[in-house]
């Protein structure tokens, strides 16, 4: 997939993302209103409550670049439309998932700082990431042509 295209559909996959929090919050307005019908109170919750339009703007288009960046980044990995615009969509979890391996660690720092010497540059300290053992990998059954057992 060329780099346009990626980085259009991870901000499709972010803009899909922010869409459902922003329908989560219209709900969540929804179920107020009616709770206060049903109370019978004369002033309903406004959707200002619930909603807060420069706040919401701000989060929607930081979630639109983050898509973005995560398909630009990782166009030549993805192959399809739907892979694009998931990567676009978790974006935040990845990016981040992404800057806490090792290697891209060495490089923002400037390099891999000798055991006990800490980078003067970094302000904050990243945790190696732990290794995680393998799961065995058991061999299948032979196929019997029986459904069931």
């Amino acid at each position: 997939m060329d780099w346009i295209h990626g980085a259009a559909y991870g901000a499709v996959g972010g803009a899909l993302i922010e869409a459902l929090v922003f329908n989560g919050r219209v709900l969540a307005w929804q179920a107020a209103r009616r709770r206060a019908r049903d109370a019978k109170r004369r002033k309903l919750p406004p959707l200002r409550a619930y909603v807060d339009p420069p706040a919401d703007l701000a989060a929607a288009v930081s979630r639109l670049l983050l898509g973005a960046l995560a398909g630009w980044l990782l166009h030549s990995e993805i192959t399809g439309l739907y892979a694009a615009v998931a990567a676009g969509a978790s974006a935040p979890a990845l990016l981040r998932q992404l800057g806490s391996l090792r290697t891209v660690q060495e490089v923002v720092q400037g390099g891999s700082p000798d055991a006990g010497e800490r980078n003067p540059d970094a302000s904050v300290t990243v945790p190696p990431v732990p290794e995680h053992p393998q799961m065995p990998v058991q061999p299948q059954a032979e196929m019997t042509g029986e459904v069931g057992s």
